[in-house]
């Protein structure tokens, strides 16, 4: 019997976010936040491990809180501020423009896993600088039963790879787009690029194909979850973290941990990613009730069997 525990490494940030429509100005978003988010719709014990600055006021660290989200792992840096990004969509809202980045106290974020989160069965390592994945797995107690998730960039590929491909040996399940899974592993076709990162060590790779679902590979097998069709997509950041949390969260709330229960988690995550992308930044997340969510992932079961 595996515990119920969800251990989340990840940031806590703030966006300010351009799409064609709409002007955020400075909201709540960063990795961490957007995992957590998606994976309280699930009955886990779900601890963040993150840091953050004096901007980051009760008025957010509340919020994640009154989500069941443990927050006992996040180092608040007393005269600084947040990570903070600000990027600009294109008019197909498939790209994006970074227009700033400040680290921050990201600049100096060593990890500190609390240590009744040592032993958690779930790992879900978001998309960070490798070495803090990294020292974050080196803390923690061995547990026979655990699943380690990671989820990665293509600015790791290009500036850490070393540092990267090291902690990817040590994971289960990793998350990435395709771009991303065409650059990490050197191959054009999909089915080989998967094959590729097997080797890498993780024993289920998940492609994210964006508004066209993801694919899980495993073994010799694949698994295809479609995504939503929507009729508007308001903003698409946080999409891809929406999904780890999703599916890192269903995935902590099962007794036993399989293929079955990770193709599960998928939909789930699918889920959690359509409800993100149908407003600005984190709001969906945080508006949304855990009938809607349902609701999606219903959805998405009917779509599967028709």
């Amino acid at each position: 019997m595996k515990n119920n525990k969800l251990l989340i490494v990840g940031t806590m940030a703030f966006d300010d976010i351009i799409t064609p429509t709409q002007i955020s100005g400075k909201i709540l978003g960063g990795a961490g936040t957007y995992i957590g988010l998606a994976a309280s719709y699930h009955p886990a014990d779900i601890g963040i491990v993150s840091v953050i600055g004096d901007d980051f006021t009760s008025k957010y660290t509340s919020l994640l809180s009154d989500r069941g989200l443990d927050l006992s792992g996040v180092t608040k840096v007393k005269g600084q501020n947040s990570f903070y990004w600000k990027g600009k969509y294109h008019d197909n809202m498939n790209k994006r423009d970074t227009l700033d980045t400040q680290l921050n106290v990201l600049a100096n974020f060593e990890p500190v896993v609390p240590a009744h989160y040592k032993d958690a069965s779930v790992v879900m390592l978001g998309n960070l600088a490798p070495s803090v994945q990294q020292s974050a797995l080196s803390q923690l107690k061995h547990n026979p039963n655990r699943v380690v998730l990671l989820d990665t960039m293509n600015y790791w590929m290009a500036a850490a790879l070393d540092e990267l491909l090291v902690a990817i040996k040590q994971v289960d399940v990793i998350t990435i787009n395709d771009e991303e899974a065409m650059q990490l592993s050197g191959e054009t076709n999909i089915v080989l690029a998967a094959k590729a990162i097997h080797k890498l060590g993780p024993s289920h790779v998940i492609i994210k194909k964006g508004e066209h679902g993801a694919m899980l590979f495993y073994k010799d097998q694949s698994f295809y979850a479609p995504a939503l069709p929507l009729q508007e997509v308001i903003d698409p950041t946080g999409a891809g973290d929406s999904f780890a949390g999703g599916l890192s969260g269903y995935l902590a709330a099962q007794d036993k941990l399989t293929t079955v229960t990770i193709k599960q988690g998928i939909l789930n995550g699918t889920a959690a990613a359509s409800i993100c992308v149908g407003a600005m930044g984190t709001e969906g997340l945080i508006s949304s009730a855990k009938e809607e969510f349902l609701a999606q992932l219903q959805e998405l079961e009917r779509l599967r069997t028709v």
